[in-house]
């Protein structure tokens, strides 16, 4: 086994022969890894301009139209289980491959449905089998680097990450306008798809180290998995980043309606949600300039305190007879901006203690967080009651019991100092 400084760690590490031949830079992996996650984002954002035109054409009807997006995001956390167990046996390229193929063909068949139900079961099998593009790239970075510094990365990746959530809506608007069906918007998610497996296919080494291999066997599967959401100082941040993006999922299962229905701005929507995801691309992008100077504990804990004021704001302003769109978008855009500060962190804190079993614990955690934020969310969602009032609550509740959860971790001790990465191989 060949060894090669890895400019991304600051040290010597073993490269599989899969990685021979091959170099990545930090700024290249950080742009692959936030589009094979976004992948996934423009899966859920895409089709939210066409959710009228789609429940009209398969007979969805009121709130049932949420589905498309709520059914994917729970199938798609319950899938993450899945992915990491065989990355940390097979390499995590081949688990890719899979999940982007999955993803492409699963896009495609959601094109030429003739019903609801039919669409409802491709998109659950499309997040499940597709998990993969969610909960492999963590464990990748986490291959590479650790402390603070894995915060750093993984708040870069969240800025391009979120740019697609921004522009996704806006695409989806565009196809429907020139194609005049929402059916190619499921194209243009296959065709993404393509894109991202050329990629990956030329350009990502395999990052999982020889020495770090883990046999397919259940019982290690199930101790390494427990491991991940069991410890005390990780668990806490594991429930919390999943209630505050509930949350933040509930707004997306009902955005169309709130902003379209409830605040009569149907036609600025796609502006309206790129507002939002922008201000959320820049705090990520804000948080990697000050994450390794300060610590991710502490710029994540004041965010969460800040969230729970804005959250408090926004039940006020939602509770008065006449609230305006120009009250709440900001206010939505306000939170969204300071879960830009909470989630890479918070992420990459639960990810520290496990590099060893990386792909395990992303697969775990990222269970955890995904049908936990999907079931929330879809619940929130669905109490759309043609205010904002559901949202607003869910939002102030969520980072509530989320600041509780993270004094558990910390034995009650917040804004710990900044956490070097100084791990040797």
């Amino acid at each position: 086994m060949q060894t090669r400084s890895d400019p991304l760690a600051g040290g010597e590490r073993p490269i599989s022969r899969a990685a021979e031949g091959r170099r990545i830079g930090e700024r290249e992996l950080i742009g692959m890894m936030a589009l094979l996650m976004a992948c996934n984002a423009f899966g859920i954002d895409a089709i939210l301009p066409a959710l009228d035109d789609l429940a009209g054409s398969l007979g969805a009807q009121g709130n049932d139209r949420q589905f498309v997006v709520g059914i994917y995001l729970l199938a798609g956390g319950i899938g993450t289980l899945i992915p990491g167990a065989f990355a940390d046996r097979y390499g995590r390229r081949p688990v890719l491959f899979t999940a982007l193929g999955f993803y492409i063909a699963f896009s495609l068949a959601c094109a030429l449905v003739t019903s609801f139900t039919q669409l409802i079961v491709l998109r659950a099998l499309q997040g499940f089998f597709a998990a993969g593009i969610i909960a492999l790239p963590p464990a990748i970075i986490r291959d590479r680097v650790g402390g603070d510094k894995m915060a750093r990365m993984m708040s870069l990746i969240f800025v391009i990450f979120l740019l697609v959530p921004a522009v996704a809506p806006s695409i989806g608007q565009g196809v429907l306008l020139v194609m005049g069906d929402w059916r190619w918007i499921f194209v243009s998610m296959a065709v993404l798809g393509v894109a991202m497996t050329l990629w990956v296919h030329f350009r990502l080494p395999e990052t999982l180290h020889e020495e770090d291999k883990q046999p397919i066997r259940v019982g290690v599967i199930a101790r390494n998995m427990r491991s991940a959401v069991t410890l005390r100082s990780t668990i806490g941040y594991t429930l919390a980043s999943a209630l505050v993006f509930g949350g933040l999922f509930g707004f997306i299962n009902s955005s169309q309606q709130l902003i379209g229905e409830a605040f009569g701005a149907g036609d600025m929507f796609p502006l309206l949600f790129a507002i939002c995801a922008g201000c959320m691309a820049l705090a990520n992008w804000s948080n990697s300039r000050i994450v390794e100077r300060h610590g991710a504990r502490r710029v994540s804990h004041t965010a969460l305190f800040l969230f729970i004021i804005v959250a408090a704001l926004q039940l006020w302003f939602a509770n008065q007879p006449d609230e305006s769109l120009w009250t709440f978008v900001p206010l939505m855009a306000a939170n969204m901006s300071l879960l830009g500060f909470i989630g890479a962190n918070f992420g990459s804190i639960a990810m520290q203690p496990f590099r060893h079993i990386a792909g395990a614990a992303s697969s775990a955690q990222s269970f955890m967080r995904m049908t936990t934020g999907a079931l929330l969310g879809a619940a929130v969602g669905y109490a759309y009651d043609g205010t904002a009032r559901p949202l607003a609550l869910a939002l102030l509740v969520t980072a509530t019991v989320s600041l509780a959860f993270v004094l558990y971790s910390e034995r009650g001790r917040l804004f710990g100092p900044p956490e070097p990465d100084n791990e040797t191989d």
